[in-house]
Formats: C-alpha cells, structure tokens, sequence
C-alpha cells in the first residue's frame, strides 16, 4: 500500500489525515477558509500521495475548485479543469434570475459560458429547455461539454455570438451572458489565484469594464425572441451605464440586486411580440418602444464563499 507524510505523520488512508494539521498549513498560504478546504481535499484525494500533492498544489495557489476537480453551483457539482474559470457564489443570484425567467421548452444561450455551469443550473430548474452555450476558451467549451452533455446542451467554440448558428436568431428567449467586467486597470488588484490560474480572457472586461458587455448588447436584439431577456452581471458601480447600453440598443432594461450575495445584475427585455407569440418559437410579431425595467432587490440565503467574477470575496 502506498503511504506519504503529512506534518510528519505517516498515512494508509487520507481519509484518516487530520483535517487540522492540513487546515495549519494552508492557513499559513493564506487560505481564508482552511478548515472547510482541508476536508474538501481529504475527500477528493484517492491515495495519500494524492492527498500531499493536492495540499501542495493548493498551497502553491491553485484555485481549490481547479485541484478538487469540481465546483458546487446552485446544488449542482461542476466539473472544473484547470484553466478554465471557476463559477462563483455570487453568479447563483444570475442563474436563479435566468431559470425564474426561463419557461418550459424555451431557448437558453449561456454566452461566456466558461465550465457550463449556468446553463447547468437553469437547466436543472427548467426541465425540457433547448440550451446553447459559447465560449472563445477551447478547454472551457471542453469542460462545459461534460457538465452539459447529461442535459443535451450545445457548446459552441468562437468569440461571442459569432460560433452560434443561424437558425437561432430571433429565437432565443433567455440570454445570460456573464461576460467579463474587470477593467483593465484593476486586473492587478485582484487575488493572485484569479491572476494567475483563471484566462485573462475570462476576467478583463476593457478599460471600463464594459467592453464585451457593450458588444453583446449591440448584437443581441437580433439573436432574441420577441419579449426575450438578456441578463448579465456587472458591479454596482457598472449598473447605470449597463442599462443605458442595454436601453440604447432598443431593450427595455433594468437592475437586479442581491444585497447578501453582494450581487448585481442587469436585465434587459426585447419588445414583445404579436399576442400569441409563444416562448421558443422566434415569432415575427413587431417590436415597440423600449420602456424602463424596475429595480429589483432580494436576499439570499449565502451559500459559501468564494471570489466574485472580480475576484473580491462573495
């Protein structure tokens, strides 16, 4: 039987390591919530030397959810590979607002998609949905084909709604685009594990933030469905001028906040179409005015805490 060591102590089985001795060491690395990750590794290692070389590895600054292998997200556990961004705590609140809005046999596109996870989520909620996803990253669309496969989800590889094929335009009833929106400036204030270990692709949103988001909203109108959605999370500071983009573009648009998850999300509505027009089915009916969509608070339950998009804690 393999054996390793542990603080000194020689293990058969790393499920019999001290959740303590490894919490010290990754407290020292400077891992907020050691006790929680060193019981998350002593269950996701096979052997002892699995066990040391994961502690290493996280020691060494590797996201816990990139070591373990997976990520919990809306009760679902998702497959995270290295390399590909990991889903935080706070973008439930985005997922929970797209599945709220997501009827049955509707249209979902996860743009930006990274592992899948939100597509996953609104998927897991809403049973019987044609779900898309796309990202630019060849091995997040590889992961995010395993965490949607089970679901029949299609991934698409390219930059934004390039990849996607033409059938979809004006079908798509719930686009959630968690684009990135760091600006480029603060790229460096963010935790090292984000900085190193995640795509800068996934995290730098332009000079103000907004830059990927600003190409979305300009091209979404023609993907929705008529009285179709458009959500996508930004900072609190990022909210007014999101909304006049989003309203600029001819959606109806608005804010959503979550003031535990320390969330924010805006939303925007194509105009609806002719009376009849049902969700999914990419009717022709005319488009209106755009109008203001309210502000909307609520508060979650805080389900764990990990890094925002930004990477602050959530």
């Amino acid at each position: 039987m393999s054996r390793s060591r542990v603080r000194g102590r020689e293990l058969a089985d790393p499920r019999s390591a001290e959740p303590a001795a490894i919490a010290v060491r990754l407290r020292a690395a400077g891992c907020v919530f050691a006790e929680e990750e060193a019981r998350l590794l002593i269950a996701a290692a096979l052997a002892p030397a699995d066990l040391e070389a994961m502690v290493e590895r996280r020691i060494g600054g590797l996201p816990l959810e990139q070591v373990i292998g997976w990520a919990e997200f809306c009760g679902l556990r998702i497959a995270i590979e290295p390399g590909v961004f990991v889903p935080r705590h706070r973008t439930e609140f985005l997922a929970k607002r797209a599945a709220a809005l997501t009827p049955p046999g509707a249209v979902v596109l996860d743009l930006c998609c990274g592992s899948g996870a939100i597509g996953a989520a609104v998927a897991a909620a809403v049973p019987g949905i044609e779900l898309h996803a796309a990202d630019i990253e060849p091995v997040a669309v590889r992961c995010a084909r395993r965490n949607l496969a089970a679901v029949g989800g299609h991934v698409h590889q390219g930059d934004l709604l390039a990849p996607l094929p033409t059938t979809l335009r004006g079908r798509v009833d719930v686009l959630v685009a968690n684009v990135p929106y760091v600006p480029t400036g603060e790229i460096g204030l963010l935790p090292r594990e984000a900085r190193l270990h995640e795509p800068a692709i996934a995290l730098d949103g332009g000079a103000d933030g907004l830059e990927v988001l600003r190409r979305v909203a300009a091209d979404a109108p023609l993907w929705l469905a008529p009285g179709g959605y458009l959500l996508s999370e930004v900072s609190e500071a990022q909210a007014g001028p999101a909304v006049a983009m989003l309203r600029a573009s001819g959606l109806a648009a608005g804010v959503a906040t979550d003031e535990e998850l320390e969330a924010t999300i805006v939303i925007g509505r194509s105009a609806a179409g002719t009376e009849g027009s049902e969700p999914g089915g990419g009717g022709s009916g005319r488009l209106g005015a755009a109008r203001p969509l309210p502000v909307a608070k609520s508060s979650a339950s805080r389900h764990g805490t990990r890094l925002g998009r930004g990477g602050e804690a959530s």
